[in-house]
């Protein structure tokens, strides 16, 4: 552990040891300590730690060291990390939409699908991480509208396909415009859809259920 670290853990102990709270005339703890900042200096990992290595295994293609068991592993603590709205947003600071959106051209359908769901979930309620999906350009909204239309692709795979772009387009309108444009050149009918009404969203996102169930 180097000293800085050392110093605040040992500054820590001292503001909050036993002995200190009992003396009246102790000085109240400065420490801004928090237990992420703790685990910190006790050297655990921090939730952007653990969102890289995450996707470190999720993007590996090292068969012999890492199955597809690890990898849907991984995918199920990506997806927990990124419910928190900080952690989605700082996927982007960490250089991780380009890594995780490559997999939705995984040929493991499961990879497929936990990658669409991973998606849903960053960009659910959160404008910036649905600009940065917009901004991934062909990789993001064009590929998830390839995969929920494509009827050679799994079930499964096609429904959370249509999930991360219901996430992705409500009230978001940029997205919405370009969901309805994919749509029509995938020879489905869309008119214009106002993001921020959820009835004519639910209505082209269950649309597209329908047919998937059809299928």
């Amino acid at each position: 552990m180097d000293d800085k670290r050392l110093n605040g853990l040992l500054k820590w102990s001292i503001e909050n040891s036993e002995n200190s709270r009992n003396d009246p005339n102790a000085k109240p703890p400065t420490s801004d300590l928090t237990p992420e900042l703790l685990a910190s200096i006790m050297g655990g990992p921090s939730d952007a730690d653990l969102m890289k290595a995450a996707i470190e295994i999720i993007s590996s293609n090292d068969q012999e060291q890492i199955s597809l068991e690890d990898k849907l592993i991984a995918f199920d603590n990506f997806e927990q990390l990124i419910e928190s709205l900080d952690n989605a947003n700082n996927m982007a600071n960490l250089g991780l939409w380009t890594p995780l959106l490559e997999q939705l051209h995984h040929e493991e359908r499961e990879v497929r699908k936990m990658t669409a769901w991973c998606i849903g979930t960053a960009v659910q309620n959160n404008v910036r991480t649905q600009e940065r999906l917009l901004a991934m350009g062909e990789h993001g909204v064009p590929r998830l509208v390839h995969l929920a239309t494509n009827e050679d692709e799994h079930e499964d795979v096609r429904r959370k396909a249509v999930y991360a772009l219901s996430s992705a387009c409500r009230n978001y309108q940029p997205a919405m415009d370009l969901f309805v444009e994919e749509l029509t050149k995938k020879g489905h009918e869309a008119a214009k859809v106002d993001a921020t009404d959820m009835e004519q969203v639910d209505q082209i996102v269950h649309g597209l259920r329908e047919k998937i169930k059809k299928a």
